[in-house]
């Protein structure tokens, strides 16, 4: 697939996943907690929520069960086409908007949204500066007078411990019917507060085996972090949870959600 001269180069390492779309949707789904709570935050008043980086529909299909009515937006067209297929399946055509796009430059009107949502690491895959400023300057512009932003960070990424070729996910039927394993390395580039994730998925065993590697890499930003980046974007805060069920954060917990308002 040839690259769209107006995605920067940080994405590079994200279109390694248009050529393991089926394999990498096979991956665990979100908990089932998720979709509650973000039917929650979505169905006052209008129901219309804006999903980043929406992918397969892992988080989209869900939500729009609960009730809500989801439009996503993702920059790759193969991941879009599985969401697609899954939408038709579930019948939630008339609940579920699929857009292929630049969550930089997000192509709504102003004040369209009462709820964006960034589910669970889309901003850290951000890993320019210049890139995470234009997506919150854009969420900001298209979100209604007091709507909701609300985001996940992966939890603690610099505490995580470096490791080398460990299955992850084993068991599963690839798409080639076969069953599948993911093999997982983590490295920490601490003097660029990046974790990068090296991923290899085996289809099959032995000498017939197919092997697809990828690779993802997340910025090391904390809370305190984003929440600055946050309020500069003109938004403010309003909760600081550590899970699904509206606990709050702190350092300790396994969910970071920040949820923002507009003015």
């Amino acid at each position: 697939m040839q690259r769209p001269p107006s995605w920067s180069e940080h994405n590079a390492a994200a279109f390694q996943l248009d050529d393991v779309v089926e394999q990498y949707h096979l991956r665990a789904p979100y908990p089932s907690t998720l979709s509650p709570f973000l039917r929650d935050l979505a169905l006052p008043p209008s129901g219309v929520v804006l999903e980043l980086g929406c992918g397969t529909g892992r988080v989209a299909l869900p939500v729009a069960r609960e009730g809500a009515t989801v439009v996503g937006i993702d920059r790759s067209e193969p991941m879009l086409d599985r969401a697609r297929k899954r939408v038709k399946r579930a019948r939630l055509q008339s609940r579920v908007q699929l857009v292929r796009g630049d969550i930089r430059h997000l192509p709504f009107p102003d004040k369209s949204f009462p709820l964006v949502m960034a589910p669970y690491g889309i901003l850290q895959s951000l890993l320019a500066e210049r890139d995470l400023t234009k997506t919150l300057a854009a969420v900001s512009r298209v979100l209604t007078k007091k709507g909701t932003f609300g985001l996940e960070l992966v939890a603690d990424l610099p505490a995580w411990d470096e490791y080398s070729k460990k299955v992850s996910m084993r068991g599963k039927r690839g798409p080639n019917g076969k069953p599948i394993t993911l093999v997982e390395s983590v490295k920490q580039d601490r003097a660029r507060q990046i974790t990068r994730f090296e991923q290899e998925f085996v289809e099959g065993r032995g000498k017939g085996a197919v092997r697809q590697k990828f690779s993802l890499a997340f910025r090391t930003l904390t809370v305190p972090q984003m929440v600055r980046r946050l309020e500069k974007a003109g938004l403010e805060v309003s909760a600081l949870l550590g899970d699904y069920q509206g606990g709050p954060w702190d350092l300790r917990a396994e969910v970071w959600i920040i949820l923002a308002r507009r003015g």
